[in-house]
């Protein structure tokens, strides 16, 4: 069966966040035994009432055809954010119908929030104790309402396993691509990119808000020194080669980058060429020496380093989880 992700509509809900979920997860395809398209997630929408319109901070409203019973037949429940969210913003407190509604999500369903739909996580509880993100402006006054959640207002998303916060608008589709990532390999979720025209992989940990996303007219990018580096991810690769494809000192390319990325070139590469070891090893029979090779890590003991510190498991295990995935 499908995997279930049950999306709540609140009052106030920006339509772009609410829609990400159907656009990431209800366009992911797997393949049968027969070579056959089946859908990897069911996507459902409901509210905290009964079928009917949901307002929208937007002069439109949508009709949600799902109530709040919708909330116990999630395997994944994903809050978007609302501008409506009254005393859950105010006081961290949630509304009668609001925990009533929550009262009905299973122990042990995935819980996920975009944007401000992170205070809801908070008021019911989810968050305490744990690290969680929101949108960067509302970051201060998210500690302040919910000390008991450890805030970092300076990354995209957070998985913290079971429960999963991100920042705003475009962190949000980062997230959902990240969950696809994890549940079914890299293959599926660079595909569900592809066809969103979005990038396939931003790491959780790049920051939240750039101060210079385009460089000014005047001054020389980074992009082909990136371009560059992913051309030979097998290769060893130092700063100063980056440096030198833009005619940089390494000082002011390392800057110009940290500017335009969000992150070292340093963090850049290693992102780099652990997305690749995950392609070879979900695509490929090659050894794990040879992934280790052509992903620029040089030997396994270094790809199963760098493997378990991003992803929490060895090349073989993750070899093993999406191939059989694959093969379902």
């Amino acid at each position: 069966m499908p995997h279930r992700v049950v999306v709540l509509a609140l009052d106030g809900a920006l339509p772009f966040e609410l829609g990400i979920p159907q656009r990431i997860f209800g366009r992911s395809l797997g393949t049968d035994s027969d070579g056959r398209d089946r859908k990897l997630y069911e996507v459902v929408t409901c509210s905290i009432r009964p079928p009917g319109p949901v307002r929208t901070d937007a002069d439109f409203a949508v009709l949600v055809e799902h109530g709040p019973e919708a909330l116990a037949t999630a395997d994944t429940v994903v809050v978007p954010a609302s501008y409506e969210l009254g005393p859950v913003f105010e006081e961290g407190r949630l509304t009668e119908e609001l925990a009533a509604a929550l009262a009905l999500v299973r122990p042990g369903t995935r819980m996920v929030s975009i944007c401000t739909g992170s205070y809801v996580l908070a008021a019911a509880g989810y968050l305490d104790g744990r690290p969680a993100t929101t949108h960067w402006s509302s970051a201060d006054h998210f500690q302040r309402i919910f000390p008991q959640v450890r805030v970092d207002p300076d990354v995209l998303f957070i998985d913290d396993g079971d429960v999963l916060t991100s920042a705003g608008v475009a962190a949000g589709i980062d997230l959902c691509l990240h969950l696809v990532r994890r549940d079914h390999g890299a293959a599926v979720a660079n595909e569900i990119a592809r066809r969103t025209v979005v990038p396939p992989y931003r790491d959780g940990g790049q920051a939240q808000y750039i101060h210079r996303p385009l460089p000014e007219p005047q001054f020389a990018t980074t992009t082909a020194a990136r371009a560059w580096a992913l051309a030979r991810l097998d290769r060893p690769i130092l700063l100063r080669d980056m440096a030198e494809q833009e005619a940089m000192s390494v000082r002011t390319f390392t800057r110009r980058f940290r500017e335009e990325v969000g992150i070292s070139p340093g963090q850049w590469l290693t992102q780099q060429r652990v997305e690749r070891a995950r392609r070879l090893l979900e695509s490929t029979d090659l050894s794990i020496d040879q992934v280790a090779r052509d992903a620029g890590f040089g030997t396994a003991t270094s790809l199963r380093q760098h493997l378990q510190a991003a992803l929490g498991v060895p090349p073989t295990v993750y070899r093993r989880t999406f191939r059989s995935s694959a093969d379902a």
